[in-house]
């Protein structure tokens, strides 16, 4: 019964999509476990399904093509030519991924435009959302404290601490500083600031 249920190439398809999905999500945020788990457990299901069942090789070589159009429509966001070619690589692959009898293909076609359409989608926009936080630069800019002027919160010399630009922060200064003086960022070691009296 299980057997028989893995062995549809409509289920096969959709585990094979699933663990690929997942697989994809654990890299994007990796940790949890959950995630990794579930990619295995489905692209193991997956495994044992395209093993047992014929498969088109031309079909399989058109998913792995469909990839690159995609990764062209990633990097350039104005054109989405790319990502067109990339659904419809997919799709066609996907239909004839299994063979079927005669020219009739094994997977749904509906289910596999839908699939296709939906994942290549969902996708992309995560995709473009990656790439526009690795291109954001931090908001909040160590190297913009240098400069800036702040309090001794406590006594500092070889170490000590300042409010700069409203946080509290452990600071060190060439020659001791009372408590209460205004102070100048004059350098940063890591997240200790190095300041003098002013």
């Amino acid at each position: 019964m299980v057997e028989s249920i893995l062995l549809n190439p409509n289920v096969a398809y959709l585990l094979l999509v699933g663990g690929a999905m997942l697989a994809i999500l654990a890299v994007l945020s990796p940790g949890t476990g959950l995630l990794e788990a579930a990619a295995f457990i489905m692209l193991l299901l997956a495994g044992y399904a395209i093993y047992n069942l014929p498969i088109n090789y031309w079909a399989l070589g058109l998913l792995v093509f469909g990839v690159i159009p995609f990764l062209f429509a990633l990097r350039k966001s104005g054109n989405l030519i790319y990502l067109g070619i990339s659904i419809l690589a997919l799709v066609i692959g996907s239909i004839f991924l299994f063979q079927g009898q005669g020219l009739r293909p094994a997977v749904s076609p509906p289910l596999a435009i839908a699939v296709s359409t939906l994942s290549t989608g969902f996708l992309w926009f995560i995709g473009r959302k990656v790439l526009e936080v690795g291109s954001i630069r931090p908001t909040h800019d160590l190297a913009a404290l240098v400069g800036t002027i702040g309090e001794a919160k406590t006594e500092i010399f070889t170490e000590g601490s300042v409010q700069v630009a409203g946080e509290l922060w452990a600071a060190c200064s060439q020659q001791p500083i009372p408590d209460g003086s205004k102070v100048r960022v004059t350098g940063r070691e890591g997240f200790i600031l190095e300041v003098e009296k002013v």
